[in-house]
């Protein structure tokens, strides 16, 4: 169990890292590409875990799926603004969530 927490909390580092450098990317250009580059990632674990599940988890987990799919792709036209407040938010929302774990 605690070697599981382990690995949760260096995950949430490492994406907390990510948007760390989204919010400090001064080029707004490369700001974005960071940003589409954090979808791409997202949606490639969605499909690999979607792949492994079999057919009775798919159907009780396809909405949550279509719903964390969904919201990649609202992500996509996001400007460069967009995506550092975006970011601060999801690293709040880490530092929130590893204050209560």
């Amino acid at each position: 169990m605690e070697n599981n927490m382990n690995k949760e909390i260096k995950a949430d580092d490492v994406i907390f890292n990510f948007f760390k450098q989204i919010c400090d990317e001064k080029d707004d250009v490369k700001c974005v590409e960071l940003g589409n580059s954090w979808i791409n990632a997202m949606k490639t674990n969605l499909t690999n875990m979607e792949k492994n599940l079999d057919e009775t988890d798919k159907i009780k987990h396809q909405v949550n799926i279509d719903s964390n799919m969904n919201h990649l792709n609202n992500l996509k036209d996001k400007s460069a603004a967009e995506w550092r407040e975006y970011a601060t938010q999801c690293m709040v929302e880490i530092l929130d969530h590893k204050s209560k774990s």
